[in-house]
């Protein structure tokens, strides 16, 4: 079942080159093919090749430089302290790829999924077809599935794969059908409930000049988990290790002994820096969380492993169940790094050769990420594209919906309240509150809804302080309908619980809650019991286990996402407004230029570390 990507990506590399783009790493592709495989001496065909592996991973459909905390990576210094650096953007990101190629007649450029989903308003509006035109651009040759993938479901994945426009929206400029990701998406542990069949390629192999080397693409097991229950519907999602163990089987039968694996699952390095040596004071110290079980559980026939999902940046080894090193990496999010590997391919063998897979000493070393910086020229192909989707959105993205005083952090926050959180619950209880609107009396906001800040400095010419419609979609981008529904005391109870046991134990996931609703959260102790009941209070009083109270949150919580089984146990369901649409309306009628909104205090989960 194998497959080369869908086109001939050397001869729109010298096309790329000729169009005078920013960058000239594509004029590579014009050298002969084998002109840099050849031993100087002999001319013969030299043993082994280096294969350049280029990979990002979550996306998430930014084209325009991110904004904030979101769009800046932080670097350890020599000595010691940390600097925070702009990056981020497809004008650099696809500089930055086309420069790296330069002089790697083999080059690959990979990616880890979330390419699209919880995408701001540039690529959202539009069902994501912008950022897939872009990374047809960028020469991307493959790319795993992520959970976000879903967001829209399978068919709606199947048009990004195979073109088409919208079934509903029809096609956004005239005369121009959309058409579709020209690398193919792979799906090996995403089956039709019905078929038993994955919905998409499970692999695919890149060949040239005899060099074979097949990928293979798996999201988390975990992704009916945190997508909405529709996204999912009609798929079963398979173990991560078992998918890519047989499959790398089925490869290496069909005579592919090179092999990597692009898996949407990751890990938490032990520093929030890009350049932290995750291999110190031994190999893969420095890194924890699902993606080193997985790691040690993967085949010896896989040579490294492109990963994501959890958007933090790390190059690692993490011995292969044989005892062999062998690869992990991931580029943090937003197309703020990338990772550059070089595969040695023994041409004897067909294997990638893994004696050593990078040196924390050596001033070269076999793979590292770097950032995607603002500081050089943009590629002139993605100005273009991104000023051509600009002008469609322009007249719905620039409207003013409210004004703030200073930034107001949602993902840029690391505490378990965050400011953007509290705004966002509290519009919420706000729209929701009126008896004719479902009565609620407390909101739930998911953290991870939360896809950006609201940052006060001008991102263009709106001006400093003001809230466009696409700054406040880029924060909320699902448009997730709100829901009100019933729920006891005792299952108020247990859902707060479950915040930080469970499933969620391991990494806790802190609902972001509403005015009127305080408690403490000890996280000295484990499990539920971090949650201290007796403190649990709305609006001064203690939640009374048997009373009942209309709660609101957005359908993705309504229905049990993120390991919130107690809150999909809600009776009596009012279906309200969207997320977007109440957020909106509690900025115009909470700001005004003279008088903006302030950042929320953050008081009503009280922290014991």
């Amino acid at each position: 079942m194998s497959a080369t990507p869908h086109k001939n990506r050397a001869s729109r590399r010298v096309l790329a080159a000729a169009a005078g783009l920013a960058t000239v790493g594509a004029l590579v592709a014009a050298m002969p093919a084998d002109a840099q495989s050849r031993d100087q001496a002999s001319h013969e065909p030299a043993r082994t090749v280096d294969v350049q592996l280029l990979s990002f991973n979550d996306l998430h459909g930014n084209l325009e430089p991110p904004a904030g905390s979101a769009g800046t990576v932080t670097e350890k210094q020599a000595d010691g302290t940390t600097k925070a650096i702009p990056a981020g953007g497809v004008e650099y990101l696809a500089s930055s790829l086309r420069t790296a190629r330069q002089g790697h007649p083999y080059s690959i450029t990979a990616a880890g999924g979330d390419m699209v989903g919880a995408s701001p308003l540039l690529s959202g509006l539009f069902h994501d077809e912008p950022t897939i035109e872009a990374l047809n651009k960028i020469d991307l040759d493959v790319t795993t599935v992520g959970n976000h993938e879903f967001d829209e479901g399978a068919t709606e994945l199947a048009r990004l794969q195979n073109g088409g426009c919208h079934p509903v929206e029809g096609c956004y400029e005239q005369g121009a059908t959309f058409q579709g990701a020209d690398f193919p998406y792979l799906a090996a542990n995403v089956t039709d409930e019905k078929t038993g069949r994955p919905i998409l390629k499970p692999y695919t192999v890149w060949k040239k000049n005899g060099v074979k080397i097949g990928f293979i693409g798996v999201t988390l097991e975990g992704t009916p988990n945190i997508v909405t229950a529709n996204g999912v519907k009609g798929l079963k999602f398979h173990d991560e290790i078992e998918t890519v163990n047989k499959y790398a089987k089925e490869l290496d039968r069909q005579g592919v002994k090179s092999i990597v694996a692009l898996i949407h699952e990751g890990g938490a390095p032990a520093s929030s820096s890009y350049n932290y040596d995750c291999d110190s004071p031994g190999a893969g110290d420095g890194i924890s969380g699902p993606i080193v079980d997985i790691a040690k559980g993967i085949s010896p026939k896989v040579d490294a492993l492109v990963t994501g999902h959890t958007h933090q940046a790390y190059v690692c080894t993490v011995p292969d169940p044989a005892g062999n090193p062998r690869l992990v990496t991931s580029a943090s999010s937003f197309g703020k790094l990338y990772t550059d590997t070089t595969l040695t391919y023994d041409r004897r063998t067909q294997d990638i050769v893994r004696t050593s897979v990078k040196s924390s000493n050596s001033s070269n070393p076999t793979s590292a990420n770097h950032i995607v910086t603002r500081d050089q020229p943009k590629a002139t192909d993605m100005t273009a594209l991104i000023a051509r989707w600009n002008t469609l959105a322009a007249p719905i993205a620039s409207r003013p919906q409210g004004y703030i005083s200073a930034d107001i952090n949602g993902r840029g926050s690391t505490a378990p309240e965050k400011p953007l959180g509290n705004l966002i619950a509290d519009a919420q209880l706000e729209g929701l509150a009126p008896a004719d609107k479902g009565g609620a009396v407390v909101a739930f906001m998911n953290p991870g809804g939360i896809r950006a800040d609201l940052v006060y400095k001008s991102t263009g010419s709106e001006g400093d302080g003001v809230v466009t419609y696409g700054e406040s979609f880029t924060v909320q981008p699902f448009t997730n309908m709100m829901n009100v529904v019933d729920l006891t005391g005792a299952q108020l109870i247990t859902a707060l619980q479950q915040q930080v046991s469970g499933s969620n134990e391991a990494s806790p996931k802190i609902l972001q809650v509403s005015k009127g609703l305080t408690y403490t959260l000890d996280m000295t102790k484990t499990g539920a019991a971090r949650v201290v009941v007796d403190t649990i209070k709305l609006n001064g009083a203690a939640i009374d286990p048997a009373k009942t109270y209309r709660v609101a949150m957005n359908e993705f919580l309504a229905g049990g996402g993120d390991g919130f089984a107690a809150l999909g146990q809600g009776t009596n369901k009012l279906v309200g407004a969207s997320d977007l649409d109440l957020f909106n309306a509690y900025l115009s009628a909470h700001s005004s230029a003279a008088a903006p909104l302030a950042p929320p205090v953050t008081d009503r989960i009280t922290v014991v570390q």
